[in-house]
């Protein structure tokens, strides 16, 4: 396609440091830019400790040993969102326990999670869609009064706030994406953020394969040895200075989103105002990050032929989740408690447009100008 939905950022610093890892002869993990990538992260969240790992779905792997969720065990979270949120709990032998999303955010409706709580459940797992926070007061409230864990699915919601605290930083654990279709990208990668500092030397050798051997090496013990399950979590160096070449320009690859964000909600707004479509809603304690623009059509039959008419044009949009409920595993590992009201019929009329880093104008007014023809032309 002429205008593709995604292009990976790039900075032109990559693969300088690339090069100065393999000069240094240091590309596997914790090396220079792995501790810098953490050290960012720390900084811009304020939580205990961050981990740089190799996916957001093994941040969430982490964060689901380190909760202590076992067999017989329950979570609840979103149907839509992506596989991962679920693997990992249901690679501990958990339960999965599906509620209904909110129409205006696509989030987790907080509303509705107490009365899907049972003596049997043990984590909440709020999913920031399209970097906008869940309503996380009242979760955390409910969390509290229920003695749970929060573990936040953060994996599009870097540099975005909820109430002016860093998404990922709010709840128990939180987790970053860094794959190569986020707002900053390592190809394939991710972060798992730690609140409370209780649980860093775990996570810790969670990471290094069950061994404390990076405790070792920061002098904490004598001699390393295997301590606990565990897996190989630690990306490569060479990954690690590909997204810190990204971190380093964070604000103006925010602020360069935000431009096309905005400018899809003003050249789109006269489509919303005469009911053709919804736009994006954003509450107003919420600080969002633009990781991506979509809009709601009428149905699943207009939305594919908006797609259609796009890709025609030489322009992919893209849709997204189908939710997990609906899944050959979802129907094994899973359970819908509450009425599906919005999860799946919202799924299915929202539209992705292109959205990334460099997005140039006359892109994006092309964009803006096929979807207002396809209105006109079909409505």
């Amino acid at each position: 396609m002429r205008i593709n939905f995604n292009v990976p950022p790039y900075t032109g610093k990559e693969f300088d440091y690339i090069k100065e890892c393999v000069e240094a002869q240091k590309i596997c993990g914790d090396g220079k830019y792995t501790d810098l990538d953490n050290e960012w992260i720390e900084k811009k969240t304020g939580v205990s400790k961050a981990l740089l790992t190799t996916s957001c779905t093994h941040a969430t792997e982490m964060a689901a040993i380190l909760a202590g969720i076992k067999e017989g065990d329950e979570v609840i979270m979103p149907s839509y969102t992506f596989v991962s949120t679920a693997n990992a709990f249901v690679l501990r032998g958990a339960k999965v326990v599906f509620v209904d999303i909110r129409p205006d955010t696509m989030n987790i409706d907080e509303n509705l999670i107490e009365q899907a709580i049972t003596p049997k459940t043990r984590a909440i797992v709020p999913v920031h869609y399209a970097g906008v926070g869940c309503e996380m007061d009242t979760i955390m409230d409910i969390a509290k009064k229920h003695n749970l864990l929060v573990i936040e699915d953060a994996a599009q919601g870097v540099m975005a706030t909820y109430k002016g605290k860093a998404l990922g930083a709010i709840g128990d654990f939180g987790n970053y994406s860094f794959h190569e279709t986020k707002n900053y990208s390592m190809g394939e990668g991710g972060a798992l953020l730690i609140r409370d500092e209780k649980y860093v030397d775990d996570a810790i050798i969670i990471r290094e394969k069950g061994t404390n051997r990076t405790l070792y090496k920061l002098g904490k013990v004598d001699k390393y040895s295997w301590i606990m399950p565990g897996s190989s979590f630690l990306p490569s160096d060479m990954n690690a200075a590909y997204l810190y070449a990204q971190l380093q320009m964070a604000d103006e690859i925010n602020n360069d989103r935000l431009k096309s964000w905005n400018a899809y909600y003003e050249e789109l707004t006269p489509l919303a105002e005469k009911g053709l479509i919804e736009l994006p809603y954003v509450p107003k304690e919420c600080v969002h990050n633009a990781h991506m623009f979509y809009i709601k059509c009428k149905d699943f039959e207009e939305r594919e032929g908006l797609i259609k008419y796009l890709k025609a044009n030489d322009i992919l949009p893209a849709s997204h989740y189908v939710p997990l409920h609906s899944s050959k595993a979802g129907v094994i590992y899973s359970e819908f408690r509450g009425e599906d009201k919005y999860t799946t019929k919202e799924s299915e009329r929202l539209l992705r447009l292109p959205m990334y880093y460099k997005l140039t104008d006359s892109d994006r007014n092309e964009v803006i100008t096929r979807v207002k023809e396809y209105y006109e032309k079909n409505v």
